[in-house]
């Protein structure tokens, strides 16, 4: 099951966290995996890993928020299977405090950059005839989440853009699916943790796990696994849909 030899897949933002275990995940599981980050030495630790592990993959310099450069990568690439829109920048502030500027730059990275890759990855996808997309949303797309305006806007508008390309491209055996995961244990947390809390950084973790019914925060191979079986041949009656991973947080949490 979830074999996919022979495939090849575009990961963005697969350097760290979600997207370094969705990158490993696939690669696990026999695709060829090309990373995009802003940085292309960010991919270094997941390239190590998957080639450790007798799998092939490829780092590229890539800002998603440059369609241009988007453009080029993808070209370069060729034909693909599967695209991962995961590279996206967090944001803290409400509708008053969030600056034109922050508003810009979550936008540019978080929707247009999902909008780049889509639009570059389509001709690539109908090379094999069809394929897999997967949008990484949140459940700040589901639920309202205090101080995250901007990057709960930003995050509506990529579960919009999944049932969108999910409808547009049916016919052309395209599928779009989008993943909304909770609150992940990832280097982002470490960091958010180190910055603002950086005397009470147990007690903090501890507040922040508990806060999914479940007790815990996920951990980024659980949304890799997700990942992977959504593009697998597996999944092949599954398009237009959105999946919170979510330890109960969208249902459980009242």
């Amino acid at each position: 099951m979830f074999n996919l030899q022979y495939k090849k897949a575009i990961v963005t933002g697969g350097g760290s966290g979600i997207g370094k275990a969705i990158a490993i995940a696939l690669a696990k599981n026999g695709a060829e995996v090309h990373i995009l980050e802003v940085d292309a030495q960010n991919a270094t630790s997941t390239l190590t890993e998957i080639e450790n592990n007798g799998g092939k993959a490829f780092a590229y310099s890539c800002n998603v928020a440059d369609q241009m450069a988007v453009e080029t990568v993808f070209s370069t690439i060729g034909a693909i299977h599967i695209l991962i829109n995961n590279a996206g920048i967090a944001h803290v502030g409400k509708a008053d405090t969030t600056t034109e500027d922050d508003f810009d730059r979550l936008m540019s990275v978080n929707v247009k950059g999902v909008y780049n890759c889509i639009k570059a990855a389509i001709p690539q996808l109908r090379k094999n005839k069809g394929g897999v997309i997967i949008n990484m949303a949140s459940i700040a797309a589901l639920v309202g989440l205090a101080d995250r305006f901007a990057y709960s806007t930003t995050k509506g508008a990529v579960k919009a853009m999944t049932m969108s390309v999910a409808k547009d491209y049916l016919h052309e055996h395209i599928r779009c699916n989008s993943i909304s995961p909770a609150r992940v244990h990832t280097p982002f947390v470490d960091g958010f943790l180190e910055k603002n809390y950086p005397d009470q950084k147990a007690a903090m973790f501890e507040k922040l796990s508990k806060s999914q019914p479940i007790g815990r925060m996920a951990q980024p191979e659980e949304i890799g696994h997700l990942a992977l079986y959504l593009c697998s041949d597996e999944a092949s009656f599954i398009t237009g849909v959105d999946y919170p991973i979510d330890g109960g947080f969208t249902t459980l949490n009242n």
